[in-house]
């Protein structure tokens, strides 16, 4: 049975005046929660993991580079993120396809390396709105899989995120049936165990109608986890899916 998963991504948001956020999530969590990560900008890394040292909310990065180590300026590692306490790691984000031109190539080597450093892989896949408007929704994300996910994902090592490109940061989201069509497909086209999560625009107003569409296996949530109180009830509802 694939794990719950409750996920948040601050993105570029948050200094170590938002650490205060881990207690308060640690401290709100219902009674039995599905797994809680928050994956705060790589300056907040080391003091997230130290900060969730005896809490169930675990800590994952962003991204990382497909290198071990060299001359990369800028980049991380994946063996860097592990030191720094991580458990998981976010690997193409729509927003790193797009903002830096990443390509399935690069993510599937990035996948790899965060295998190699016993890291759990989040991979995000999605369509732009072009894309589902063209009626090509499932053939980009198929090939999207294909592209990224490396032979040998396994429930320990790999998690997929579906994300629609038009409902992030938008307001918009993607309608119970797109989901459940889009997560069918996804779990048609993967191992068995690996947990399938929605992302774009999920709050607490939707969150109890998406984790009851099947093959939802919980949430990647990006401003709506920058906060305990926006996030907890997501958090929630997942528990009570």
């Amino acid at each position: 049975m694939p794990a719950k998963i409750a996920a948040g991504n601050w993105k570029m948001n948050g200094t170590q005046e938002a650490l205060h956020t881990l207690a308060e999530l640690h401290q709100g969590l219902p009674s039995d929660p599905p797994r809680v990560l928050i994956c705060p900008p790589a300056t907040l890394l080391a003091a997230a993991a130290t900060a969730t040292l005896r809490s169930p909310v675990q800590i994952g990065a962003q991204d990382c580079h497909a290198a071990a180590k060299g001359a990369h300026t800028g980049d991380i590692s994946a063996a860097m993120v592990a030191d720094a306490g991580a458990s998981h790691v976010i690997l193409g984000h729509s927003e790193r396809r797009t903002d830096h031109g990443e390509t399935d190539a690069q993510i599937n080597a990035k996948v790899q390396a965060a295998w190699a450093a016993n890291l759990t892989a989040i991979l995000c896949i999605g369509e732009t709105l072009a894309e589902r408007e063209a009626g090509s929704t499932l053939s980009v994300l198929a090939s999207q899989l294909k592209g990224s996910l490396p032979s040998g994902a396994t429930p320990d090592n790999t998690i997929i995120a579906y994300e629609p490109v038009w409902a992030i940061g938008t307001g918009l989201t993607a309608s119970t049936d797109q989901i459940g069509e889009v997560h069918a497909d996804i779990q048609s086209r993967i191992p068995g165990g690996l947990s399938i999560l929605y992302g774009g625009s999920v709050k607490a107003a939707n969150a109890a109608e998406i984790f009851a569409v099947p093959h939802v296996h919980g949430a990647l949530v990006g401003g709506a986890s920058l906060t305990a109180a926006d996030f907890l009830p997501i958090v929630a509802a997942l528990a009570a899916a």
